[in-house]
């Protein structure tokens, strides 16, 4: 079996498109997904299917379902396991012993991009900032917060034309030990 981890966009965000986490495992369960996780209540999803599929499908079979099931129209991306386990193995930025987790994010895109539209950027970064694209994501440090920084999600939405949800570093993680624990 194939392990896919969704990512929702806006969901339970201050009182908005509320989904309680059991229904929303019920909900993929009834799309046949099995070992369904959650993790959090901001749309983080693990869960398994019976063959590798492509993740663009998946997120738009997955949206159709929210839709049916909630009435809320929300963004979701997919990725798997195995792209999302590159993704931590692949991070240049960190963090490294000592540093704090809480600095580091995963803006993981709905499409690839390639490095050279991303290498053409002009990045609105503040000193120490930095970003930098590995598969489907943009990780990033930023040591004054993400909540300060012009780095942020709609920055690289409008930027690359793609839709995009960032994750925190701790997350990440968190999804990772997720799925290892699918195996």
């Amino acid at each position: 079996m194939a392990i896919y981890i969704a990512l929702l966009r806006g969901i339970n965000v201050s009182g908005k498109n509320a989904i309680r986490m059991p229904e929303l495992q019920s909900s993929f369960s009834g799309l046949q997904f099995a070992d369904v996780r959650t993790y959090l209540q901001s749309g983080n999803v693990v869960f398994r299917t019976e063959k590798k599929s492509d993740e663009v499908k998946l997120a738009s079979v997955i949206a159709a379902r929210i839709k049916q099931d909630f009435g809320h129209a929300v963004s979701v991306l997919v990725i798997s396991a195995k792209a999302l386990e590159d993704v931590i193995n692949l991070n240049p930025l960190g963090p490294k012993a000592g540093d704090d987790e809480k600095l580091f994010h995963g803006t993981f895109l709905a499409e690839p991009v390639t490095a050279a539209k991303f290498q053409a950027l002009k990045l609105p970064a503040a000193a120490g900032e930095r970003a930098v694209l590995v598969g489907r994501a943009v990780l990033l440090h930023c040591p004054h917060g993400y909540g300060t920084t012009k780095l942020n999600n709609n920055y690289f939405e409008r930027a690359l034309g793609v839709t995009a949800t960032t994750r925190n570093w701790r997350t990440v993680l968190a999804l990772q030990k997720l799925c290892s624990e699918s195996d």
